[in-house]
């Protein structure tokens, strides 16, 4: 009888030991099918990030290549998809944000171009946000020059917004680059040295006629995802 007693106990804990185990491969397989839906998901989105930003710098450099010339109009193209008007000829003043009549001459040609890249289909939907970005000289304070920075972009905006370009697209469009368009000043956080390049890296002294610059930038939807998922995977 005692055998028989042993026997029953261990019967159910058995059963219990492959239930458990069956739970847990149900659960394990459940975990790798989500994880390789996310990395499938994540390869989806870099690649799509790699993709626009490659043919959005393609379609750019075709359209400006000559025009950003030092001879014509001295503009550089960065990967980060940003261009920098350094031109000291057609750039701010010290201490002014008032356009120069050479730099409105290059935006009335920039613009209209440039927009009609970011409007075609393939990149309408992939655009988050084109910034103006304003910078000034290290001259002064900061917060002076925060302020100077912006009124130099809200001026660059105000000066767009008033090309018959603009006013000839239609209400949807417009719509689309009042979404798209914001005026950002940053002071002189964002140096450059005289062969244009960010003193941040280069460790060389800035340039302060490069400094009091435009530069307009494109920030297209994947940049915002690949932030998030770079997130998600550093957690």
């Amino acid at each position: 009888m005692a055998s028989s007693k042993k026997d029953n106990y261990w019967i159910p804990l058995a059963d219990l030991m492959t239930v458990l185990m069956v739970i847990f491969l149900f659960i394990s397989i459940s975990y790798m099918i989500d994880v390789k839906s996310k990395q499938a998901e994540r390869d989806k989105i870099f690649e799509d990030f790699k993709e626009t930003k490659i043919d959005l710098l393609k379609d750019l450099q075709t359209e400006f290549n000559d025009d950003f010339r030092k001879e014509k109009w001295n503009a550089v193209l960065d990967k980060d998809l940003s261009i920098k008007f350094v031109n000291e000829s057609v750039l701010f003043d010290y201490n002014k944000s008032n356009l120069k009549s050479e730099f409105q001459t290059v935006l009335t040609d920039f613009f209209p171009r440039y927009l009609n890249i970011l409007m075609k289909p393939k990149y309408i939907d992939k655009i988050a946000e084109v910034r103006i970005e304003g910078h000034t000289d290290i001259q002064g304070d900061y917060i002076y020059n925060l302020q100077l920075s912006q009124d130099r972009t809200r001026n660059v905006m105000k000066f767009l917004l008033n090309l018959d370009y603009y006013k000839e697209l239609e209400n949807a469009e417009q719509n689309k680059l009042r979404f798209w368009l914001t005026a950002n000043g940053l002071s002189f956080g964002r140096t450059l040295d005289v062969d244009g390049n960010l003193t941040e890296y280069s460790n060389q002294p800035p340039d302060d006629l490069k400094c009091r610059r435009v530069e307009f930038r494109i920030v297209t939807t994947s940049d915002k995802i690949v932030e998030e998922a770079i997130k998600q995977i550093s957690k």
